[in-house]
């Protein structure tokens, strides 16, 4: 049960997402010519994120040229736009010709561990599309969703309830019995390890052929529970079908007993997903923050 904050002492917050919840109303072609123009402005309003971007891509493609990384920088913006704009659809709007038109790949692996009553980790990545991916998938899968808390709390409520219309369930990132619980009994949870987290046990394994302290949760989860993990990708197509969804098979002889074999693995698929569609991926985080001993943050 979530707590609705009161109207009056967030007011402002309440008046813009009240906002939100009109442009959420217009057609999804519109958002996403919307999305690329806010796209533009975030990349001449925010240099310092462009300077984590151009970074993030000199280290993980340093191949590319000088061209083509900057043809891939301004994508990665557009994307970004559209990111907010196709959110805000998922969240407020009607998608329903969206879900129905939808490639979904690899359905059979997650529907046979259903029949076994299975327990699924839905291993994925930070890309563009993740919560209209995730809205899809949800609306033909019973899946629940990890995440990190809000710290305002009309953002909070309103995104975990958006949420909820189609996550059978939303745990926080620290609820680890309750998810244990949720998956031993069968139950599926999207999770996304890809990012530089301060809380819980991480180690340094390759992400890019570079050191990146990666959460070893995925790992522990798995040993845990003794559920499968499947990797799951979401790409946003320029034409209908707008999204493509794939579903891998489950991971063969994981877990191990070795957190760094395993957190290894994840990354590597992980970076599989990213070099499909390298612009969708969320260049804009610093996933090398924390650095080995006797290197420098590259930030």
């Amino acid at each position: 049960m979530i707590t609705k904050p009161p109207l009056f002492k967030h007011i402002f917050a309440w008046s813009l997402f009240s906002f939100i919840w009109i442009i959420a109303q217009l057609p999804y072609q519109l958002l996403v010519l919307i999305g690329k123009g806010l796209g533009k402005l975030v990349k001449s309003l925010l240099k310092s994120r462009k300077k984590v971007v151009a970074i993030n891509l000199d280290i993980c493609f340093p191949e590319l040229n000088p061209i083509e990384k900057n043809r891939l920088i301004n994508q990665h913006f557009s994307e970004l736009g559209i990111m907010l704009t196709q959110t805000i659809k998922a969240f407020f709007g009607s998608t329903k010709h969206i879900e129905n038109s939808a490639i979904i790949k690899g359905g059979e692996h997650i529907e046979s561990c259903l029949e076994k009553k299975q327990g699924v980790l839905l291993v994925a990545g930070h890309f563009t599309a993740l919560d209209m991916g995730g809205k899809i998938l949800c609306k033909k899968y019973p899946i629940a969703g990890m995440y990190r808390p809000h710290k305002h709390p009309v953002t909070e409520y309103m995104v975990t309830k958006s949420r909820l219309k189609y996550a059978t369930k939303m745990f926080k990132r620290d609820e680890l019995r309750p998810i244990i619980k949720h998956l031993k009994s069968g139950g599926i949870l999207w999770y996304a390890p890809d990012q530089d987290y301060r809380r819980g046990q991480s180690v340094f394994v390759p992400f890019f052929g570079k050191q990146a302290s990666t959460i070893t949760a995925t790992h522990q989860m798995a040993r845990l529970s003794k559920c499968k993990v499947l990797f799951f990708h979401v790409q946003r197509n320029k034409k209908t079908p707008n999204y493509t969804l794939t579903l891998s098979p489950a991971m063969e002889d994981f877990p191990t007993k070795d957190p760094i074999v395993d957190t290894t693995r994840v990354n590597q698929g992980v970076e599989q997903m990213v070099k499909k569609n390298p612009a969708e991926y969320l260049w804009v985080h610093k996933r090398f923050k924390t650095a080995p001993d006797g290197e420098k943050n590259p930030y």
